[in-house]
């Protein structure tokens, strides 16, 4: 187990803020400290505005396609994550909420509306609403109140892991020793060869708020693999957002 820990650990975040200076901007040193300390500081900077209106260049792989289209999310916190896809014409809409994943494509003329289940084969892993909102603002996404943790100073970063596994998966969280926000998270289910890496290579600070500037997500199993890299764009929080959402008339259903 030791040895999967280090080599889960991925590269510190290399950040430029593009508001102010900011610790992830400085070299800050590691210092020994108990695993429910590096956790409650994580915690502590979780994201508190009411909503976030951001657009990202997206690009897509997963062997078979391999495309980069604009994508514009919009969340009102804990009740809803609305994205839109883009790349001259719209590509896909879709509305998440705690209870449904409502998606539909215009180019296929094809929607879901269900559950998570979806984003589970995607992702490969079973994911929440809350998981899915804290995978885009860099927070991990297991409750760590809830976990008895043990630490580890590799590379200059916090490695944060429960003592006790899941039956399931076991969890790794890499923390950035300056802002407290995750350089990756890795959720590993050897018995199914399934893994899924979450990876924030870098950080702005917008409105006093740490927010990631990249994310790249890798889903892993033994028939196929699909990366997702996020780069930022624009973001604004606290404004008035829009998240109405209609699957439009003689669009054909997607059965799981």
């Amino acid at each position: 187990m030791k040895i999967l820990k280090y080599l889960l650990i991925c590269v510190l975040v290399l950040a430029s803020c593009k508001t102010k200076k900011y610790t992830m901007g400085t070299a800050v040193i590691a210092k020994e400290m108990a695993a429910k300390k590096v956790a409650k500081k994580h915690i502590a900077n979780n994201f508190d505005k009411k909503t976030i209106n951001a657009k990202f260049k997206v690009n897509f792989n997963n062997g078979k396609i391999n495309q980069s289209i604009s994508v514009y999310m919009k969340i009102e916190k804990d009740k809803v994550i609305w994205l839109k896809g883009t790349k001259f014409i719209s590509v896909f809409k879709a509305k998440i909420t705690p209870t449904s994943v409502q998606f539909y494509s215009p180019l296929k003329k094809q929607y879901f509306d269900g559950d998570f289940t979806m984003l589970e084969k995607l992702l490969g892993t079973q994911i929440n609403f809350k998981q899915l909102q804290n995978l885009f603002l860099g927070q991990a996404i297991l409750n760590l109140k809830e976990e008895k943790l043990e630490v580890n100073i590799v590379n200059n970063s916090y490695v944060l892991n429960p003592e006790v596994q899941s039956i399931l998966f076991d969890a790794f969280f890499n923390i950035h020793p300056g802002h407290f926000k995750l350089n990756s998270q890795s959720i590993v289910n050897s018995a199914k060869e399934q893994r899924l890496d979450i990876l924030y290579p870098s950080y702005t600070v917008v409105d006093e708020v740490v927010f990631p500037q990249e994310i790249k997500i890798k889903a892993k199993d033994k028939k196929k693999f699909t990366q997702i890299d996020f780069e930022l764009k624009s973001v604004e929080f606290n404004t008035v957002i829009n998240t109405s959402f209609s699957i439009p008339n003689g669009y054909k259903r997607i059965e799981l």
